[in-house]
């Protein structure tokens, strides 16, 4: 694709047998490259010459990948650059500050290079499009995702259903990240197919948090709606672990669960979006008992 084709990708990796790596196999798909083996270079090759994306490892010689990242962030000329952390990291700890930090992905070394491909490609098409959408599934988030939610204010009768993950984290730390990313992949897919099967088309799905979504439809559909969310996430949730780990302790009771609770919202139920918003908060945040 030219589009691709014309983009400039900076590489910020110490490792030269990496970098040189990468760099050689992204120029074959089309696109420029500048490499950079420390943290403070890549920061000024970020300024002097906008990537349209960069590609950073965390351990590096002077400073870390995610100071890095935050000196991207906090200069308004590269703040929107899309970021893709590249580590050997696989710790809770590291995933959200990386969230925290408005990574668009974060891959474990030893990593897939035709995955990392996808992803490269996925997110320069997301920076193009200047879509709100969450780059793992694919759903909306964030400003679009609030949007609806604002409308709903001044609508009769509809019914919000929050639809949360528990124990993600404790999955993602046992298999990983990719793993983790395709369970909610395949949790959005079976979220999405439920509601086309009973909603329509109208109805709205998106993302509160990284797992926590909102479905806003009617409320003649949320029982039976709920019902088949409940029994088609619950039916696959063994599927994505090992035959060894189905039937030991080894998440100590920390198993992948969902919850799922409904809102009916009624004409000045609530003033502001902030409100609302809270609201939801507090039902992602409740325990089931």
């Amino acid at each position: 694709m030219v589009e691709e084709q014309n983009s400039h990708i900076l590489i910020v990796e110490d490792n030269l047998d990496i970098a040189d790596m990468l760099s050689a196999y992204l120029r074959v798909q089309g696109y420029s490259v500048t490499t950079a083996n420390w943290g403070e270079d890549g920061v000024k090759s970020c300024q002097s010459h906008r990537p349209n994306l960069v590609i950073l490892d965390i351990n590096l010689p002077d400073i870390d990948g995610f100071e890095v990242a935050r000196k991207i962030r906090t200069n308004q000329p590269t703040q929107d650059i899309p970021i893709i952390f590249l580590t050997e990291k696989s710790g809770r700890v590291d995933r959200l500050t990386g969230l925290e930090l408005q990574a668009d992905d974060y891959i474990t070394k030893p990593f897939d290079i035709q995955e990392l491909r996808l992803r490269v490609r996925n997110a320069l098409l997301r920076m193009r499009r200047g879509s709100h959408t969450n780059p793992v599934t694919g759903i909306p988030e964030g400003a679009p995702v609030d949007e609806c939610l604002e409308k709903c204010l001044s609508e009769a009768y509809l019914s919000l259903m929050v639809i949360s993950l528990k124990n993600l984290h404790e999955f993602s730390e046992l298999y990983g990240f990719v793993a983790s990313d395709d369970l909610l992949r395949a949790v959005t897919l079976m979220i999405q197919d439920s509601i086309q099967q009973i909603c329509s088309e109208e109805d709205f799905l998106g993302h509160l948090s990284m797992t926590d979504f909102v479905i806003i439809t009617q409320p003649s559909q949320v029982t039976l709606l709920s019902e088949r969310i409940r029994n088609r996430l619950e039916q696959s949730f063994e599927y994505f672990y090992r035959n060894k780990d189905r039937d030991s302790d080894v998440l100590h009771g920390k198993n992948i669960a969902v919850q799922i609770r409904d809102l009916l919202l009624q004409p000045d139920t609530f003033q502001h979006l902030e409100q609302l918003r809270t609201e939801l908060e507090q039902m992602c945040n409740q325990e089931n008992h």
